[in-house]
């Protein structure tokens, strides 16, 4: 890439966003854990700005994570956010303290000076704060430019080197002008903003050609919009050496091995179909945690790989529609692992494959499609509903079985077809999930005592975070209906009004 923004990573909650704002102005970026090699990687990328995030720390701890004052006399542009402001402000000598009164949530900032960083910004605005700690004093030579009823150092600046930082969270959407502050930092860093995806298709396949030559790869294809993306762009590098192997674990929605070999037998590609429910419910058996079910269900997924690699013979590379999210959930150097995706942290310790291609594992979702778009793939397989790896094994609550398979299969169904029928826009995700409680009801004047079905649907633009759907409750009543009175087994249907953060989109 001939130019790029680097965002230290200090473990906080928001970091993913950052990088989904700095690429929506059509630049670059990289989410990297700050280390002691953190020179060493400033070297080797060459980036434009660098970008401090949050974090749960106190930089006054004797634990916490600090900065090297001799990042801020490299010459590059930073802005630091939350404990990345907090980190600079410690680090060139100035005071970090316990704040009286903690800021969470929305505050009014005002604008206390002219600044680069706030051109076009109204004088008053909405933020968004999530900090324990303040800055009292900034170092010398440095100006605060914006506060807060709570917080006098809301933003300070040393401007003739190019140094920022604020107090608040401008990447997420409650803080109002927080896009425009990013943008205005794109313009510190001179960046030409011309990152788009028909360049990344051609430099990924000329890479990809490079690497893999006239070797051959196996292609994990599951039939969602990240393989596929994956299986063509591979094909376009290295045409018949790409044999692509959908496995049907038993775990998919209803009808949809079937549908998924359907769409793939029209395009060139070496395509196998693997029946291997069976195998993966033997392994599944008694498993009730998630992290061992998603690890569980990672390892048989590469042990059938290899096997199919062994039919076909001298695979050296599998190839796997691992994407950003996947790779900051799995955890991110010391962030926290939200949940082992099965084809990142839910991968086994030993792999028989000389290496793992991932081509989109730097892309959010929404890239992906783009992607897909330029590509030529047809928009009902690009706009196709999310469905996670693990499959059903993440969307039953406990053990997982043949009964709750089926259950959750047919109450899914419905669902999703009620809808379709309704012609309801702007989901990013619905699905049914089985809970592991069961509770007293009444069916022909008869006590039942039978599993809970949760729905859930949520809209969002990155997957990174969303908001509960407001789904009609005619709608719901009617899913409802249906369910309890057709799916043998389940007698109760509740709906998730949960945003994602605090929860996850995905039940496990």
């Amino acid at each position: 890439m001939k130019e790029m923004i680097l965002i230290l990573d200090f473990g906080g909650q928001y970091n993913q966003l950052i990088a989904r704002r700095i690429r929506e102005n059509n630049v670059y970026c990289e989410i990297h854990n700050y280390n002691e090699k953190v020179f060493e990687l400033i070297k080797e990328k060459s980036p434009h700005g660098i970008i401090l995030t949050g974090g749960p720390q106190s930089v006054y701890d004797d634990q916490s994570i600090q900065c090297d004052k001799k990042l801020f006399s490299l010459g590059i542009p930073i802005l630091g956010i939350c404990y990345g402001a907090q980190a600079m402000a410690y680090s060139l000598g100035g005071r970090v303290e316990m704040a009286g009164v903690g800021e969470y949530g929305k505050a009014d900032l005002t604008l206390l000076a002219d600044s680069k960083l706030f051109h076009g910004i109204k004088r008053n605005s909405v933020v968004w704060m999530s900090h324990s700690d303040k800055i009292t004093m900034a170092p010398d030579n440095f100006k605060a430019t914006a506060a807060t009823k709570d917080c006098q150092i809301a933003a300070f600046e040393k401007a003739g080197k190019n140094l920022y930082a604020v107090q608040f969270h401008p990447e997420v959407v409650h803080t109002v002008e927080g896009k425009k502050i990013l943008s205005n930092f794109v313009d510190i860093c001179k960046c030409s903003r011309d990152w788009k995806m028909d360049s990344f298709i051609e430099e990924t396949v000329a890479q990809l050609k490079n690497k893999i030559g006239d070797k051959k790869a196996l292609c994990a294809l599951s039939g969602g919009v990240d393989s596929s993306v994956a299986s063509v762009l591979l094909s376009k590098a290295i045409g018949k050496n790409l044999t692509c192997v959908f496995v049907d674990h038993g775990l998919l929605r209803k009808n949809e091995a079937d549908e998924v070999e359907n769409i793939f037998k029209h395009y060139d590609l070496n395509f196998i179909r693997v029946n291997a429910g069976e195998r993966f419910l033997n392994a599944l058996e008694g498993v009730t945690d998630p992290e061992r079910k998603r690890k569980i269900i990672g390892e048989e997924f590469i042990r059938v790989f290899e096997s199919e690699a062994k039919k076909i013979g001298a695979v050296d590379f599998l190839v796997q529609g691992t994407i950003y999210p996947d790779v900051i959930e799995s955890g991110l150097g010391k962030s926290a692992v939200i949940k082992s995706h099965h084809n990142v942290g839910g991968l086994p310790d030993y792999v028989d494959f000389k290496e793992i291609v991932e081509p989109l594992r730097l892309l959010f979702k929404d890239e992906v499609r783009e992607v897909g778009r330029q590509l030529g793939l047809p928009e009902n397989l690009i706009s196709r509903q999310p469905f996670p790896g693990p499959g059903l094994g993440i969307r039953i609550i406990g053990e997982v079985t043949a009964e709750k398979i089926k259950i959750v299969q047919e109450a899914d169904f419905i669902y999703r077809s009620e809808i379709a029928k309704a012609q309801i826009e702007n989901l990013g995700q619905y699905f049914a999930a089985l809970t592991n409680m069961k509770s007293v009801g009444v069916m022909g004047d008869g006590r039942t005592y039978d599993y809970a079905i949760a729905l859930r649907a949520v809209m969002t633009s990155d997957f990174m975070t969303a908001e509960a759907a407001p789904i009609p409750f005619e709608i719901l009543n009617k899913v409802a209906n249906r369910i309890v009175n057709e799916v043998k087994g389940v007698n109760r249907v509740l709906y998730d009004c949960t945003s994602k953060p605090p929860a996850t989109i995905e039940f496990e």
